[in-house]
């Protein structure tokens, strides 16, 4: 089936036509068009929604000339390393691990602003002398419209290596994305926000293993409480639950509250605290200097 008959055929398309239809129609094909003209592609493939849906396109685009690849990194949590293969199968897109060493570099370990920039450098520099080997023409990652507003210094990273954006130059949104990801009938359609796990650290306090082990044992565990989006933000002997604010409910009763002091105690937390202001991603992004986050 062609990327466009996912849109015509279907009972999902059928029954609930997506808002402004055509337009979608019109940007996912120049979003094909424009990855079938680069010939052979590395899809930087984190297994979220935006990169699953590019590495979905690709393999449309380009077939076997496209292969996705995904960072092998303490920072990437197990579980989410285990959705992207199965999904890379489950679609027959060419996807592979590779290690990368971000940990090794004491700029990305102390955490300043500049971390993402260090993490996408070394994921950048590895997928480029893979593309160089391998005879690869182009790096591609899923960078969408609407992250282009927020302090993402990875992006200054992708510039520095010529990585493309295809689905900025599509001009697709992330709403947009999720909705083509529903028609092509993509499990990622409606995956909650994901990030690193090193972004769950505050700037200043060192990235390690240890304490981003931490967090993911205290998100997996939450997870299979029921929620969905939320984040644990790791502040020393304190940890800060942020939880999507249609969620908040299922975390207000004493014995849910109960729950999660338990699971974050034995992490070795003295002090497991609820954001009354709920999940919002990058929060801590406004700890940073104006300056800094525009000079993004």
């Amino acid at each position: 089936m062609t990327p466009m008959a996912h849109l015509a055929s279907g009972s999902a398309a059928e029954s609930n036509p997506a808002p402004a239809g055509k337009l979608l129609e019109e940007k996912q094909t120049k979003l094909i068009d424009s990855l079938r003209g680069m010939r052979r592609v590395i899809v930087a493939y984190s297994g979220g929604t935006d990169s699953a849906y590019l590495a979905w396109a690709a393999k449309q685009a380009l077939g076997e000339n496209a292969i996705a690849i995904t960072a092998d990194s303490a920072s990437i949590p197990a579980s989410h390393k285990r959705d992207a293969g199965e999904f890379a199968r489950q679609f027959g897109i060419r996807h592979e691990f590779v290690p990368t060493s971000e940990f090794e570099n004491p700029e990305y370990v102390k955490n300043d602003a500049n971390r993402c920039f260090h993490c996408k450098d070394e994921l950048f520099t590895v997928l480029e002398n893979i593309a160089s080997v391998r005879g690869f023409e182009h790096i591609v990652y899923g960078v969408n419209r609407d992250d282009l507003g927020d302090y993402r210094p990875g992006q200054r990273a992708a510039k520095l290596h010529q990585v493309k954006a295809p689905l900025v130059e599509a001009e697709l949104t992330k709403a947009e994305i999720r909705e083509l990801s529903r028609l092509a009938g993509l499990p990622t359609w409606d995956r909650p926000a994901a990030a690193c796990l090193s972004s769950r650290i505050p700037y200043g306090t060192p990235v390690t293993i240890e304490n981003i082990r931490t967090v993911e044992v205290g998100e997996e565990e939450m997870k299979a409480l029921g929620f969905r989006q939320f984040r644990t933000r790791f502040h020393g002997e304190l940890v800060r639950i942020e939880i999507a604010r249609e969620e908040m409910p299922l975390a207000l009763s004493m014995e849910m509250a109960g729950r999660l002091s338990a699971i974050f105690r034995k992490l070795g937390y003295k002090f497991v605290t609820l954001d009354l202001d709920g999940y919002r991603q990058g929060s801590l992004n406004q700890l940073l200097p104006t300056s800094v986050r525009r000079a993004s």
